[in-house]
């Protein structure tokens, strides 16, 4: 299969075409401008619709309405705009209407700068709008991958019917790498269920989030809390390397952090220490068994982030007390270089 080159962006836009994405609302926010820019040229070529809102507010609202119409549909921005559509994504989530919604982060609080971070980790798997309720989030760690999970995130959009965030960040929506687009298998389910017209079904479909009877809104969330279990059983994906017994140091990192501790790790493996990596891909379901694997003979794991620590709560959690948590990032729009990692990890190991 040939590869071609592409900027992670510009392959976001491409993988959705290919997974049979027909219509995009969004609206252009710095760095993942280039995912709108070049659905806008290639949507209309195949008969579909890209759309460009007056905020992100009205985008999520247009995703709703194309969504619950049964069409495969996404949005992107980065994470200023991806607040903007916590509301929207809630009543998705209650409406339970598939879509995928991608994310490239850059800093923050509030405006913050332009530069990729990943300081949206809480937004994403703790859900930044009201109610009990949960997004399934890949986070990719090179260009394929990204391209790899665009597929697959329209996929289990559709077969929970739930919302599904791609958290990328700045640096692999704008770096190149050759990248290659498998042939699709799956069809796109039938979507009994959408507002599409009567037809000869006795009763209209109807989407809706609002339950005025306590009693039906109660049934609904534990009917909501049933299927994310579904999902935490069937779709927690993990990359593990070097869990064998001998291991000194678990280093724990996901998107772009993850694949500087790839680096790092060479570093301390030359220097004669063994190493080991939990890269979660979804970052909910969160891969929570992976650290059960970790031999007891290896007390410390040290997490990785270009946040203040956001994903170290589901690391504690997922260790209940068996190792020292460690934590290294570097904030602002600042990239950890290996070198930085790779020290980090040298004071936890020489400490013992």
């Amino acid at each position: 299969m040939t590869k071609v080159l592409m900027k992670g962006n510009e392959a976001v836009g491409a993988a959705a075409i290919k997974a049979g994405c027909k219509y995009f609302f969004g609206y252009p926010i710095t760095p993942q401008s280039e995912v709108p820019e070049y659905l806008s040229r290639e949507l209309p070529k195949i008969g579909g619709c890209f759309l460009q809102a007056e905020s992100e507010v009205a985008a999520i609202n247009m995703l709703y309405g194309a969504s619950g119409a049964g069409a495969r549909v996404m949005t992107s921005s980065s994470s200023p705009g991806i607040a903007l559509k916590q509301e929207g994504i809630s009543y998705m989530c209650g409406a339970e209407l598939p879509a995928l919604i991608v994310n490239m982060m850059r800093g923050g609080p509030g405006l913050g700068s332009i530069q990729p971070s990943q300081t949206d980790y809480f937004q994403s798997t703790r859900g930044g709008g009201n109610g009990d309720y949960r997004t399934i989030v890949l986070s990719p760690s090179t260009v394929q991958e990204m391209v790899d999970l665009v597929m697959l995130g329209f996929d289990l959009a559709d077969k929970y019917r739930n919302p599904v965030v791609l958290m990328g960040d700045g640096v692999i929506g704008q770096m190149m790498e050759p990248v290659e687009f498998k042939e699709r298998t799956e069809e796109e389910p039938a979507k009994p269920w959408a507002a599409t017209g009567r037809g000869t079904r006795k009763e209209n479909n109807i989407i809706n989030s609002i339950y005025l009877s306590a009693d039906e809104l109660e049934v609904h969330n534990h009917h909501l809390i049933e299927k994310y279990k579904t999902i935490e059983e069937n779709e927690t994906r993990v990359e593990e390397v070097g869990l064998e017994e001998g291991v000194e140091l678990v280093l724990s990192a996901y998107g772009t952090s993850a694949r500087i501790c790839k680096s790092a790790m060479g570093i301390l493996e030359k220097k004669g220490y063994k190493v080991g990596l939990i890269r979660p891909i979804t970052c909910w379901p969160y891969p929570y068994s992976s650290f059960k694997k970790i031999p007891e003979s290896c007390k410390d794991i040290l997490v990785v982030e270009m946040n203040h620590g956001q994903m170290t709560d589901d690391v504690k959690i997922a260790t209940e007390g068996r190792q020292n948590i460690h934590f290294f990032c570097r904030l602002g729009g600042n990239i950890p270089t290996a070198e930085e990692v790779a020290e980090a990890a040298l004071k936890v190991l020489e400490a013992k």
